[in-house]
């Protein structure tokens, strides 16, 4: 049986976060394979109410893991290494990431009382990796975290390149440029490229990216011009920013302070590892909050409108001895990911009650993408010259498009999805199998399975609200017409005033007092005929089916 190279995304294929994406060589159902990714993506109140990450259902990976050569993560984003620390475990193979990446998937680890030591530093193109029938090379690009990797993966059939999230940018203000003479080595070594697995965020964006290194002058011209506190948001991890952001304040003799917890490991972890240099020194909360306000600079986490996140926290009032007031300027430096539309609406709106000015990157003033635009993918695709183009990262749409740009220039391209195994051994892409994918998430501090009915009951109970109801039957199988209804999330009276649940026990009783034998018997009769007459009065009422739990009591005869 002849051997294969296998591309099986596990997540971010089809949407974006949550990636993991799998590479295999060998025989078909005996192939090699290394993991690449292991992210989350958040939960939101509309869809998956209490959760707060979701990360890939790995059940075909788990089942497989003896095949399992590895994992390589690209960069420190919370979307490619955030699942790290909780699904490790079931994997059990080493980690292999660069240095600043490498510290961050440690400190997930350690988190979770998982051996820090299986994660593999590993340095930059020309060093390799070689597990199996792979050899993994880790190439330096920009983004908006340092040391953002694409990945070299040499296999017997051919070579691939994972670019992982990933930017044309030649000044990025910290860590490495995007190097063209480099990625024309690339393409010209050996057979060239085989495949090119490619991500598809901004492939809608018609105008070509600008450079990180453009924004230091129009902030730090804002930040002069500001007459009281400032207060700036970003990405935790866009330490480029962070620094930008810094270095203005400084220019505007202000002190700048880091609030969240994330920003300061972000910072802390860039200082240690080497990525970041010349830092402004900052201060604490307590010495901030003593300063005259024209003197100061908050640099606070938060831009997605998390609600534990320190711009939550001051735009409710008050946060760690410091808070805002009217006349402070308060500065979104970043893009409001889909889907947090409304979080980060209600923290401006809460600011702007105060009499706090906002401003935003949507004019490009203070923010740039650290995702490649189209122009900038078509650029990588010349400079390539790939036979197979797959994208990634992105929704569909996203990765529809950019199939759609890949075709016409004559690349052979398909779209793949979560959990489609696409065989690009041939000179075009084809789909061998359909692995089942799915979703974990994060309840409190336990995973759950997304078709284990938890977060689906939550919702329910969320839009009709809840009914308890208690039932006793006595000892000679007689229910007692005393039915007890308690009830949560539901208006305490019906359109005609008068108490719901009183009026559900009044409805209950009746049938209670009516019940045969033979109904009073069985406690799964009992339990769906209260639950019918329960929601059927609460729909007669006041509109809404609640869910409804019934406790059936019976009295044992002495």
């Amino acid at each position: 049986m002849s051997e294969r190279l296998i591309y099986l995304p596990l997540g971010g294929a089809g949407e974006i976060g949550m990636n993991a994406y799998v590479y295999g060589y060998g025989a078909p159902g005996k192939e090699r394979l290394i993991l690449v990714d292991l992210g989350v993506t958040f939960g939101d109140m509309d869809s998956s109410p209490g959760i707060d990450l979701i990360m890939p259902d790995l059940s075909w990976l788990v089942d497989n893991r003896d095949r399992l050569e590895g994992i390589f993560i690209t960069h420190g984003h919370e979307d490619h290494l955030g699942a790290v620390g909780h699904l490790w475990a079931r994997l059990g193979v080493p980690i292999y990431a660069r240095q600043f990446t490498g510290a961050l998937c440690r400190l997930k680890l350690e988190e979770m009382g998982h051996p820090a030591d299986t994660v593999k530093i590993t340095g930059p193109r020309p060093e390799v990796t070689r597990l199996g029938p792979f050899t993994v090379q880790f190439v330096p690009v920009s983004h908006s975290i340092p040391e953002s990797a694409a990945l070299v993966i040499d296999t017997p059939a051919g070579r691939v390149v994972h670019t992982g999230d990933f930017k044309l940018d030649g000044t990025p203000v910290v860590g490495e440029r995007f190097d063209p003479e480099m990625w024309h080595d690339i393409a010209n070594e050996g057979r060239g490229i085989k495949a090119l697995t490619c991500d598809s965020t901004n492939v809608f964006s018609t105008h070509p990216g600008r450079s990180e290194a453009v924004l230091a002058n129009p902030i730090t011209e804002w930040v002069l011009a500001q007459k009281n506190m400032v207060i700036a948001t970003t990405f935790a991890s866009n330490i480029a920013r962070l620094k930008t952001l810094a270095e203005a304040a400084i220019a505007a003799d202000r002190k700048v302070c880091l609030l969240g917890r994330a920003m300061r490991r972000m910072v802390s972890v860039g200082l240690e590892t080497g990525v970041l240099t010349d830092f402004p020194n900052t201060i604490g909360p307590d010495e901030a909050a003593g300063l005259p306000r024209n003197k100061v600079m908050l640099l606070v986490t938060g831009s997605q409108g998390e609600r534990r996140a320190a711009s939550a926290q001051l735009s409710r009032g008050r946060y760690l001895g410091l808070s805002l007031k009217e006349g402070d300027s308060f500065l979104f430096s970043s893009k409001t990911i889909p889907g947090n539309e409304r979080s980060v609406g209600r923290i401006m709106n809460a600011l702007s009650e105060m009499g706090i000015d906002l401003y935003d990157g949507d004019d490009g003033l203070f923010h740039v993408s650290g995702h490649a635009n189209r122009p900038d993918i078509e650029a990588l695709h010349d400079l390539l010259k790939p036979e197979i183009v797959i994208p990634m990262h992105g929704e569909h749409m996203h990765l529809r498009e950019h199939m759609t740009i890949a075709r016409s220039k004559g690349i052979a391209s398909s779209v793949a999805t979560n959990g489609m195994m696409v065989e690009l051994t041939g000179e075009a892409p084809k789909v061998v199998d359909q692995v089942e994918t799915g979703r974990l998430y994060l309840d409190g501090n336990v995973l759950i399975g997304s078709m284990d009915g938890i977060v689906r009951d939550r919702i329910r109970m969320a839009l009709n609200g809840h009914a308890l109801v208690s039932v006793i039957v006595d000892e000679d199988d007689n229910p007692l017409p005393d039915a007890w209804v308690e009830i949560s999330g539901l208006p305490g009276r019906s359109r005609g005033g008068e108490d719901l649940a009183a009026h559900i026990e009044g409805e209950l009783a009746e049938f209670l007092e009516s019940a045969d034998r033979k109904t009073a018997r069985d406690d799964a009769k009992i339990e769906e005929a209260v639950r019918k007459i329960t929601r059927q009065v609460s729909m007669e009422e006041i509109g809404k089916k609640p869910e409804v739990t019934v406790i059936i009591s019976r009295l044992m005869a002495e």
